[in-house]
């Protein structure tokens, strides 16, 4: 690992922005730790990307899990430098009272609980490295509202404010924002859009702007709500 490499850790990185950004992380010479919960994903990702990166099978609204991870993660490879929490799913458009109540619970472990959860599991890490950067990924939905995706906007509101409250609490030498990532095409964005999303950037041509400007967040960014620039 170069003395310049970044160590980056990202949550949902399978497929979407989150396998996007690990391609691009790499391709500039970072490592990059990643997780999913599809095996296949996974095991498919490690093929491609050998060692010095990882990537493991967690389901991170899953506590245990994600606390086994995290201390793997940090005796193996070290205290990430920046932590990407992207992992997040969608309940099928919708008014809110059809949205039936096993999909809004899992929307808001994933969606909530999962940040949360790797939050948790490794601030210890960094705390005590006394530094590092963590980017929870929020939407426009965070900001504003639509019809039909209530419960996403409830979760990603949900991300504003756990992370503006987070930079708050942490030490100087630590950063945390929410990050809306704007309009890409993606699995996520075709099931509420359709064939409209197809006008809509894609993923590694977002990457290639997304992670120059997550590499450039400082401490002056704290609690800051960013958007990366279309």
């Amino acid at each position: 690992m170069k003395k310049s490499a970044k160590l980056v850790l990202i949550t949902g990185v399978s497929r979407g922005l989150g396998k996007a950004m690990a391609e691009e992380f790499i391709a500039q010479g970072h490592v990059v730790i990643g997780c999913a919960r599809s095996e296949d994903a996974v095991a498919e990702l490690t093929r491609v990307f050998a060692a010095p990166h990882r990537f493991d099978t967690v389901n991170t609204a899953n506590p245990e899990q994600v606390n086994q991870w995290a201390n793997s993660v940090v005796e193996s490879c070290g205290t990430p430098d920046i932590i990407i929490n992207n992992a997040a799913i969608i309940n099928p458009n919708a008014p809110l009272w059809e949205v039936d109540e096993p999909a809004f619970s899992q929307l808001i472990d994933v969606n909530i609980k999962g940040v949360f959860n790797v939050i948790k599991a490794f601030l210890p890490a960094l705390l005590k490295a006394n530094r590092g950067t963590l980017v929870n990924l929020s939407s426009g939905w965070g900001r504003s509202v639509s019809a039909d995706v209530a419960s996403y906007c409830a979760s990603k509101w949900a991300i504003e404010g756990m992370t503006q409250a987070l930079a708050l609490e942490l030490p100087d030498s630590l950063v945390a924002v929410p990050l809306n990532p704007g309009v890409i095409n993606t699995q996520m964005l075709q099931s509420c859009f359709g064939e409209q999303a197809d006008n809509c950037i894609d993923t590694v041509q977002w990457a290639k702007i997304a992670v120059p400007f997550i590499l450039a967040i400082s401490k002056a960014d704290n609690g800051k709500s960013l958007t990366v620039p279309a």
